[in-house]
């Protein structure tokens, strides 16, 4: 059966995943219910299942009302505070919801037991559920982690497949992309892809999800390995020498960059 997915816009930034096969629908980080609650009386839809990669208030507040409205059994990090009751969850773990079966796969940094979800295939290509650790252009502040755990968790990402979907839960793309033009200025893929994301903001739309090949070609925090992103990080930061260094001086000068 044919699952439909969908970004459900919420607080100033946020997006609330929701996947769907016309009947039954799981919801990703919910920080708000009341929206994800129209949605499903819109499109007629039972709640059956709510995943939570982490447990930042944005991506949680909504979880004991869509629990309480619906049913719906929520699946959470094992060693983060999600509200209860929830079904802990560990780095190997599946959950089956939607007739699907989602890996569980630990990505910390963003916080310490950040999780995300990949599913193999949904309607012929990947799909990931990947909270705040990677967003388009971009990744998560590091809050609880190390620059080396970051980098781990988003080298393991951007080892799937080049055609996952990548479902980010924010919508940061633009000022992201701002950020890696500072870093690659001459990088011809990231031009056209800030010019493309550029259009669809102006006409409303989201820029995400996004895919790890496209990543590959446009993040800083996926190239830093990359030549010409290694030098511009020794140009913030000349003690910057090998990639645990690199990636910190990246993040470092994106949290000062405006």
């Amino acid at each position: 059966m044919a699952k439909f997915l969908i970004p459900i816009p919420a607080f100033d930034d946020n997006y609330l995943w929701l996947l769907h096969d016309g009947r039954r629908a799981i919801v990703v980080d919910p920080g708000d219910a009341l929206p994800v609650l129209r949605m499903l009386q819109d499109r007629q839809l039972q709640l059956e299942s709510i995943l939570v990669t982490h447990h930042h208030p944005d991506h949680t507040g909504g979880v004991d009302a869509l629990r309480e409205a619906t049913g719906a059994k929520v699946f959470g990090p094992a060693r983060e505070r999600i509200p209860p009751p929830f079904t802990p969850l560990r780095d190997g773990d599946t959950v089956r919801a939607l007739d699907l079966d989602f890996q569980v796969l630990d990505v910390p940094g963003h916080t310490a037991g950040h999780i995300a979800f990949y599913c193999p295939l949904v309607d012929g290509r990947p799909l990931l559920f990947c909270g705040d650790t990677l967003f388009s252009g971009g990744c998560g502040r590091l809050f609880e982690g190390t620059p080396a755990q970051m980098l781990a968790s988003l080298d393991r990402l951007a080892a799937l497949p080049g055609d996952t979907r990548v479902c980010c839960t924010h919508e940061y793309t633009m000022g992201n992309l701002r950020f890696a033009l500072a870093v690659e200025p001459d990088n011809r893929e990231l031009i056209g892809y800030h010019a493309r994301c550029a259009a669809l903001r102006d006409d409303g739309e989201p820029t995400l999800p996004t895919s790890i090949a496209q990543e590959l070609l446009i993040n800083p925090f996926l190239r830093t390995r990359q030549a010409t992103v290694m030098a511009a990080a020794r140009r913030f930061d000349p003690a910057a020498h090998d990639d645990n260094t690199v990636f910190a001086a990246i993040r470092q000068w994106k949290n000062q960059f405006k």
